[in-house]
């Protein structure tokens, strides 16, 4: 295991749960995390939940969570959410502009 490269062979869910691992190592003040939910199935999305949850929220920390979906923000509640359109935020609210998001649409959003 020592000599066998990061994430080579690793299935998606694997990837994203040693991304929690080194990010709890490292302990970063910010982190971003891009599309986190893409490729996971339910249980490791609930594991990539937890770990955000357990290794990002205090008080100190702040996390740049992009996605396109509802379902990881089932796990992990956002303060705030922003709709990106064309390299500008046109919309912004809490976690109820998400799961209007998820039943019309970006569409709307960004009309």
């Amino acid at each position: 295991m020592l000599k066998r490269p990061v994430n080579v062979g690793f299935s998606g869910g694997e990837k994203k749960r040693a991304e929690m691992v080194q990010m709890g190592i490292m302990n970063p003040k910010f982190a971003v995390l891009d599309e986190t939910d893409s490729g996971l199935d339910i249980d490791a999305l609930r594991a990539v939940g937890a770990g955000i949850n357990r290794i990002m929220r205090a008080p100190d920390k702040g996390v740049l969570l992009i996605t396109h979906y509802q379902r990881l923000l089932d796990y992990v509640t956002p303060d705030k959410v922003h709709v990106l359109y064309r390299g500008e935020i046109v919309r912004s609210g809490g976690p109820e502009l998400a799961h209007e998001l998820e039943r019309e649409g970006y569409a709307e959003a960004v009309a």
